[in-house]
C-alpha cells in the first residue's frame, strides 16, 4: 500500500516514528510531507526521515490560522497530484484532510484532544478516526465520527515510548548538571485554536521558580520568539537546541507546561509533571491527574504542591497501555 503521511507538529515525529517502521516492515510505501512549524522539521532529521517540507503555521490571528491551513491543502494537494496514494494519514491534520478529499483518498485521522474545534473537519473527512480510551463518546458524535471510530487503551505517548531506552549519559552529552534538580518549563500555546488567551498563572510560575536557587531550570520555547519574555530572569536558561525530549524528560526531575505532549511523556515515565493548561482540560489529561500521574495547578495557592511533590526512583521499565502494532492495524484497517 503507498501511503502519505503527514506530520503538522512536533510531537506527530516521535508518535510516528514507530508506526512508520512498523508500516515499513510490513512492506507498505510510506511518502512523508511536513510543515516547518516549531520542531517539527529539525525532529524529522534528526530521525531520518525523508520528507517534503511545505507549509508553514498561521501565526495568532485565527483567520491566519484558517488561511495558512488552506493555502498549505492546495499546495499539499498539488504535491500529491498524480502520485496515487491509497491512504492519507495524520494525527489531525486539517490540511491533509482537506487536500486527500480534494484527491478523493481515503484518510484515517487519529486524535487525543475532544475540544478542538477544527476536528470537525478531520472526523468528517476521514474514513476512520482513531482516539485514545477516555475520548468522550458525545464528542465523537459531535463532530460526526459516528459509526467509523476505534479507540485504544492509554494515551499516544504510550505508543512512541514503548521502545525508548534512557541514555545513561545524557546529562554530560549534553552539557546538563549532574548533581542539582533539573526542572523543564513549556509555555503555553495562546496561538492555537483551542488556546485563544494568554495565561498569567504561567507568568507568576516563572517568577516563582526564578526565585529558587538550587535548581536549573531549562525552558523549552514553542516558538523563538516566546524566549523574549523570559529574557533577564535569573536561573533560567534558554534551550540551545532541539534536545531528545523523552531523555530530557526522563532524566529531569519535575516538568512544568501550559499542556500538551509534554506533560503527558512525563507523565508516562514518571517524572512528576504539572499543569498549567487553562482551556477547557482533555479527558486523557483528567484520566492522567486521576490516575496521579499528572498535577494540575489552577491558581498561586498550588505552588506548594511543587515542594511537596518528589520524583520515586527511576523506574528500570514503564508500564505500557497500548503498543505501535496494536495502532498500525487499526490504521491499516480502515
Amino acid at each position: 500500500m503507498k501511503i502519505w503521511l503527514d506530520l503538522a507538529n512536533s510531537p506527530q515525529v516521535l508518535f510516528f516514528r514507530p508506526i512508520i517502521t512498523e508500516l515499513r516492515h510490513r512492506g507498505h510505501d510510506i511518502a512523508i510531507t511536513t510543515r516547518n512549524y516549531a520542531q517539527t522539521v529539525q525532529l524529522a532529521n534528526q530521525h531520518g526521515l525523508t520528507h517534503t517540507v511545505i507549509g508553514h503555521h498561521g501565526g495568532r490571528s485565527f483567520y491566519n490560522l484558517l488561511k495558512q491551513n488552506y493555502l498549505r491543502a492546495i499546495s499539499l494537494a498539488r504535491w500529491a497530484g498524480g502520485k496515487r496514494f491509497d491512504l492519507a494519514l495524520s494525527h489531525n491534520s486539517y490540511s491533509l484532510a482537506v487536500a486527500a478529499a480534494l484527491l478523493h483518498v481515503p484518510s484515517v485521522t487519529l486524535m487525543d484532544y475532544e475540544h478542538q474545534p477544527l476536528n470537525h473537519i478531520c472526523f468528517r473527512l476521514a474514513k476512520r478516526v482513531i482516539v485514545p480510551q477516555p475520548f468522550p463518546e458525545n464528542m465523537v458524535r459531535k463532530y460526526g465520527a459516528s459509526g467509523k471510530t476505534v479507540r485504544y487503551n492509554g494515551v499516544k505517548e504510550d505508543v512512541y515510548l514503548s521502545d525508548f531506552i534512557p541514555d545513561p549519559d545524557f546529562k554530560s552529552k549534553e552539557g546538563l548538571p549532574e548533581y542539582c534538580p533539573i526542572f523543564v518549563i513549556r509555555p503555553p500555546a495562546p496561538w492555537t485554536a483551542y488556546h485563544r488567551f494568554e495565561n498569567d498563572l504561567f507568568d507568576e510560575l516563572i517568577q516563582h521558580l526564578s526565585a529558587l536557587n538550587y535548581v536549573f531550570i531549562l525552558f523549552i520555547p514553542r516558538l523563538a520568539g516566546q524566549s523574549d519574555s523570559i529574557r533577564g530572569f535569573p536561573n533560567i536558561t534558554i534551550a540551545p537546541k532541539v534536545y531528545d525530549g523523552p531523555n530530557l524528560i526522563y532524566h529531569s526531575d519535575k516538568v512544568f507546561s501550559g499542556g500538551g505532549t509534554m506533560n503527558r511523556e512525563a507523565a508516562v515515565l514518571g517524572t512528576p509533571t504539572f499543569t498549567l493548561f487553562k482551556g477547557k482540560p482533555a479527558a486523557v489529561d483528567r484520566f492522567l491527574i486521576e490516575k496521579g500521574k499528572m498535577i494540575q495547578l489552577n491558581t498561586r495557592a498550588d505552588f506548594p504542591k511543587i515542594a511537596e511533590t518528589t520524583k520515586p526512583a527511576l523506574p528500570q521499565n514503564h508500564q505500557l497501555d497500548v503498543l505501535p502494532g496494536e495502532i498500525t492495524e487499526m490504521i491499516l484497517n480502515f
